[in-house]
């Protein structure tokens, strides 16, 4: 600043000083201030007026600036006694800190020999905003950790001094963390500090950014980018996404074959994340028997043989363990109906009253009573039974679903078929259909039905006269197609109404029809 009757330097026109005589040396020591970052030449305080020093004897006197080190910062004009900024001024540069910067100016005139001593005082300027050792800083914070839990942060620093210097912190707005400033003597040092409990499973990382704001007008600022990372605890126990499955399996399944997946969320990470699965402990044995759970992989699959006729529906109780310390446990059920696949055949029960059948019996007759069940369930199980073969018999349906009788559909005569092989077929209705069958033997039993015959009628033969009396002169034989008793012959001569005197001389066995005559014939 250049010194006019507007200038904005303070000078501080009045001697702190003391006047020392020594032969002709004179001392004497003002004041100045002047601000940081003025331009070369900017006048700081004319010493020669201040000082009362004739201004038109400085060029003789050699009226100059001889203090140490800071001497190239400032010089004095001979001609107006001005002292002006002879170079760059930056207070940060030559004083740190936050106190008052004072450089020592050492004035010197000759004839007669007079030092004075000038204290300029360097004012800040907001020339500097305010900075962190680093861009980023990172924290790692524990889920459970209770609000309230203090962590300092990185503290600014800016260079500028008094109201210029940093004044506050600020941070991003969010509902976990504010920021508390504690005042100790190097300053304010921020912490970030926890108000609210955290929430891996909702958010695992919060990114802030801590500002530092000084005092200037206008104010100067430095970010911070603050990186939370949270660390998970075991909070969360694993679940499933229903309390109950229900799936349906085919009996036929192979073993080996994979049934289900259960699969379990666990929202904690790590171990505290890692789950396995296991069977209830009080399940029925045959589900153990059954059914295998892969604990890692959560897969189902078939050990034993799966049979609809068995048992139609398995339940099974599913745990599910994260691998946390202490560890958290969830749990679901699943229910696994069967679904029947035709693979049982028609079963036939035969109910027999007798395994022969008069030959004279009516039409009608029951000889044996039929029962047919299937293990299958549904169009699986339900049956068509007929008779497949040609024979005088029939099933009638009874009043009882899948019972039968066998019954007479026309005459039998043993003496055309004497037995007949009743073949019967049971059918389901399944895809495709399982058939079954069964051989009834019916023997036909005897009546007396048939009269006995001769091989011809009437009989002739002829006898020689002068024959032994006693003797066989002839045999007859006939036949009965009846059979056993009914076809045991007895034969007789009939003797009544005869008008053949032969006839009484004449016998004949009655077992085998040898005929003898009683007397000798002429």
């Amino acid at each position: 600043m250049m010194e006019t009757p507007t200038s904005h330097y303070s000078r501080f026109a009045f001697y702190l000083a003391l006047m020392l005589f020594s032969g002709r040396e004179a001392l004497a020591q003002i004041r100045y201030s002047v601000a940081e970052e003025v331009d070369d030449g900017t006048v700081v305080g004319n010493v020669a007026k201040d000082l009362g020093l004739d201004v038109t004897s400085l060029g003789d006197r050699r009226f100059r600036v001889v203090s140490g080190s800071e001497d190239s910062i400032f010089e004095v004009n001979q001609n107006s006694g001005a002292l002006y900024v002879s170079n760059h001024i930056d207070r940060e540069e030559l004083c740190q800190g936050s106190g008052a910067c004072r450089m020592e100016v050492k004035i010197l005139v000759e004839n007669p020999l007079e030092i004075h001593y000038i204290i300029v005082e360097i004012t800040d300027i907001n020339d500097n905003s305010p900075s962190f050792p680093a861009r980023e800083q990172t924290f790692e914070i524990a889920e459970q950790t209770l609000p309230g839990k203090r962590f300092q942060l990185h503290t600014a620093r800016d260079p500028d001094a008094g109201l210029n210097s940093i004044r506050t912190y600020t941070i991003t707005s969010n509902e976990h963390f504010e920021v508390n400033i504690r005042q100790s003597d190097a300053g304010k040092v921020p912490f970030l500090v926890l108000k609210k409990s955290l929430d891996r499973e909702q958010n695992n990382e919060h990114k802030l950014v801590m500002t530092a704001v000084d005092g200037g007008k206008p104010p100067r600022s430095g970010t911070l980018n603050v990186t939370i990372t949270v660390l998970d605890s075991n909070d969360n126990r694993p679940i499933f996404s229903q309390e109950i499955y229900h799936l349906s399996i085919k009996e036929n399944i192979p073993v080996g074959a994979s049934v289900f997946r259960m699969n379990a969320t666990d929202y904690d990470e790590g171990t505290n994340g890692e789950v396995e699965y296991t069977l209830g402990k009080t399940l029925w044995q045959k589900v153990y028997d059954i059914f295998e759970l892969d604990k890692i992989s959560g897969e189902i699959t078939v050990k034993g043989v799966v049979d609809y006729e068995e048992n139609n529906v398995y339940e099974l109780d599913v745990e599910v363990s994260d691998k946390g310390t202490p560890p958290l446990m969830g749990e679901c059920r699943l229910i696994i109906k069967v679904l029947d696949v035709n693979d049982n055949p028609p079963e036939i029960e035969v109910t027999s009253l007798s395994n022969t059948v008069p030959e004279d019996s009516k039409l009608g007759t029951v000889i044996s009573l039929l029962s047919v069940k299937d293990k299958d369930f549904g169009v699986n199980g339900k049956i068509i039974s007929s008779i497949i073969n040609e024979v005088p018999f029939e099933l009638k349906p009874s009043y009882k679903e899948n019972t039968y009788s066998v019954v007479t559909k026309d005459v039998l005569d043993r003496e055309v078929v004497s037995h007949y092989e009743i073949t019967i077929k049971a059918t389901d209705c399944g895809e495709p259909p399982l058939s079954t069958f069964k051989t009834l033997r019916i023997e036909i039993s005897d009546v007396n039905d048939n009269s006995p015959h001769f091989k011809q009628n009437p009989l002739e033969f002829y006898l020689v006269e002068n024959n032994a009396a006693g003797k066989s002169i002839f045999s007859v034989s006939a036949s009965d197609n009846d059979l056993n008793d009914n076809a045991a012959i007895s034969y007789h001569i009939m003797r009544e109404g005869s008008q053949n005197d032969v006839m009484p001389s004449l016998n004949i066995n009655s077992d085998n029809g040898q005929i003898t005559a009683l007397k000798s014939f002429d």
